[in-house]
Order: C-alpha cells, then sequence, then structure tokens
C-alpha cells in the first residue's frame, strides 16, 4: 500500500468517527478546509489538463443532502452567483 493510500485510509477512518458524532471535531474545522482545498483543486487541476471528469464522490457514499450543503457552501465562499453558476454547469465537457 502507497503512503498516500495510507493517508487516505487513516482520514477516511477518522472523518466515519466524526460523521458518527460530529460534536467531537476529532479533525478540526481548519483542517477539515484544507483537506476540502487540496481535493477540490486537485481534482479540478487533472480535468482541466485531461478533460476527464470522472465522478467526484463515491455515489454511495454521499447522499444528495450531503453534496448540496457542500456545493453551497463553496458557491458561497468562491462568490459566485447563479447566473455564472447556471453558465458553468451548461459549458460542454471536452470530448477525448
Amino acid at each position: 500500500m502507497s503512503d498516500a493510500a495510507r493517508i487516505v485510509d487513516d482520514f477516511v477512518r477518522l472523518a466515519g468517527q466524526d460523521c458518527a458524532d460530529p460534536e467531537t471535531k476529532t479533525i478540526s474545522d481548519e483542517d477539515l478546509a484544507r483537506v476540502m482545498t487540496a481535493a477540490v483543486r486537485l481534482y479540478s487541476a487533472r480535468a482541466e489538463a485531461t478533460a476527464d471528469f470522472p465522478p467526484p464522490v463515491d455515489r454511495g457514499g454521499v447522499t444528495a443532502t450531503d453534496i448540496l450543503v457542500a456545493v453551497c457552501e463553496m458557491i458561497r465562499v468562491a462568490d459566485v452567483n447563479m447566473f455564472d453558476l447556471s453558465m458553468w454547469f451548461g459549458r460542454p465537457r471536452p470530448k477525448k
């Protein structure tokens, strides 16, 4: 197992503990923001570089509510308005 895979496994385990009891905050808000920032940047960089858009989350691991809570807050942080969002959402993906 690679170092990266071990780190991911550790994070997933800790995140699962926090999901079971969110008030414990095993992972601090600041560390969670760092992980989310790095993950979003990595996904975007790969998608733009390769023109490949694999699912960014495991469909069975999240609910629609989970996704919408996170996406709405990311939209607020980025100060994106709904007009701009609709333009980005409607933009065609590059063909491979």
